[in-house]
């Protein structure tokens, strides 16, 4: 049976060469665009490296969608129930956070729900998403501690807060501490 992780990288690879190609872009224009070196994207898309959130964020913004519209591959009605033994997960390769997609795909609901389990002193940092600055999302501690630098502020969490925020405008997950963090993301996926 094929590992889960080399799945997910085939699925991921899959997309991107998918969105690509609908989009009418090659893989120079689409390194142009989003800052990620195009031999990098051939890589992606062959499922021979898996890319880092900051990396998957970048080609996503110069695809136009976010990354819940990019992992919500299924456009057709499905099971309104999603086991969790069959949520779809990734694992950031760089910072080790573990993306867990909750929701069931293709009820075509205009939200999403994922679960993240950030490591301790781990941080993800982003550069500008304008395609993401339509979406709104909000970000629910469970366990730990998270900082989130949303335009020129940042914010501390504890277990239960829970932040809202434009998507296009959040820089950086932070876990300030030694322990692991556990929240839920719940984002407005806008009309569909």
């Amino acid at each position: 049976m094929e590992d889960a992780e080399e799945e997910l990288a085939r699925s991921i690879g899959t997309r991107v060469r998918t969105l690509r190609s609908e989009r009418g872009l090659t893989l120079d224009q689409l390194a142009e665009m989003s800052g990620v070196s195009r031999a990098m994207i051939s890589r992606i898309e062959r499922a021979e490296a898996s890319p880092t959130a900051v990396l998957l964020a970048r080609l996503c913004s110069a695809l136009g969608l976010s990354l819940s519209v990019f992992f919500d591959t299924a456009g057709d009605a499905s099971e309104p129930l999603a086991r969790r033994v069959d949520q779809p997960i990734w694992r950031d390769p760089e910072s080790g956070y573990l993306r867990r997609t909750v929701a069931p795909a293709g009820t075509g609901a205009r939200v999403d729900v994922v679960e993240v389990e950030f490591p301790p002193a781990a941080e993800v940092r982003f550069g500008s998403q304008p395609a993401s600055r339509t979406q709104w999302q909000h970000v629910w501690l469970f366990e730990g501690e998270m900082e989130l630098t949303v335009g020129e502020r940042t914010y501390r969490l504890a277990a239960g807060d829970c932040l809202h925020m434009n998507v296009g405008e959040v820089h950086a997950f932070r876990n300030p501490t030694g322990k692991p963090a556990r929240y839920a993301v719940v984002i407005d996926l806008g009309p569909r």
